[in-house]
């Protein structure tokens, strides 16, 4: 497993990796170091087997994610601006089209940026002290990590832009009402329970996971090319290993033994 001075990688027994932020001092903010190590280490969760889901989440009690490093952002003019923000998108599209499932972990802050790579995850699990929001336009910008277009489709049109334009941030509870996470759990239990969320993943037909996700993703700016997909992929999973022995397994009335074949 790769060593990184912002980040830390640690994988279960069971194929679950845990992927922390790890700069507790500066509230996880992200720099351009940890976008280049964020980088490398969804190289690593790639090409590694073993690894089935990953929670991502930030060190320490306080942040997920409590946004961009300002002192970077104060520097940037037109053409460095607009370079930050396509890598910023690559990076957080790389987690937005894995195969394998990413479970955000947002304990505490989840502002700007922090916010941003939470939408970029599959599924959020967020802590009950945690808190979102996009406040750039507070800065005089706007969200350039993907964030104008994930939130639109996560909580729909007019609530994204009521976070955008207000810049107020909401608390946990009421991102559960909006949709904005998936789940609200006390903190001394958030980051096992999302573990435990990847976890049941990890038990599905891997391939069947990766098709879900990607047809879902097709479809969110064409609805004909997501049908298209989904019957593409329902066919292909069809003459799969896996999905013989799911249905072999449902009619035997056991649990199946996924391959990813």
């Amino acid at each position: 497993m790769p060593r990184f001075e912002t980040l830390t990688l640690t994988v279960d027994p069971d194929g679950v990796a845990v992927l922390t932020v790890n700069r507790p001092d500066k509230l996880n903010a992200l720099n351009r170091q940890v976008m280049r190590e964020l980088n490398a280490a969804l190289d690593a969760v790639e090409s590694d087997a073993a690894i089935r889901a990953v929670v991502l989440t930030g060190a320490g009690p306080k942040a997920f994610v409590a946004g961009a490093d300002i002192s970077e952002l104060a520097g940037l003019d037109t053409s460095t601006g607009e370079e930050f923000s396509r890598y910023g998108q690559t990076v957080f599209d790389r987690i937005e089209s894995s195969a394998k499932v990413f479970v955000a972990y947002v304990n505490g802050f989840a502002l700007g940026g922090g916010c941003e790579l939470a939408l970029a995850c599959h599924l959020r699990v967020a802590a009950d002290n945690a808190v979102m929001g996009l406040p750039e336009v507070t800065l005089g910008t706007i969200p350039g990590y993907g964030g104008t277009q994930r939130l639109m489709h996560v909580v729909g049109k007019g609530r994204a832009l009521e976070l955008m334009l207000t810049a107020v941030p909401v608390k946990a509870e009421a991102a559960l009402g909006m949709g904005l996470v998936n789940r609200v759990v006390p903190a001394a239990e958030g980051l096992e329970a999302a573990k435990a969320m990847a976890r049941q993943i990890t038990t599905r037909g891997p391939l069947a996971v990766a098709a879900a996700i990607q047809a879902v993703r097709a479809g969110l700016n064409d609805a004909d090319a997501g049908y298209e997909a989904e019957a593409e992929a329902f066919g292909r999973l069809c003459g799969t290993a896996d999905f013989a022995e799911g249905t072999a397994a449902f009619l035997a009335k056991r649990p199946p033994s996924f391959t990813g074949s």
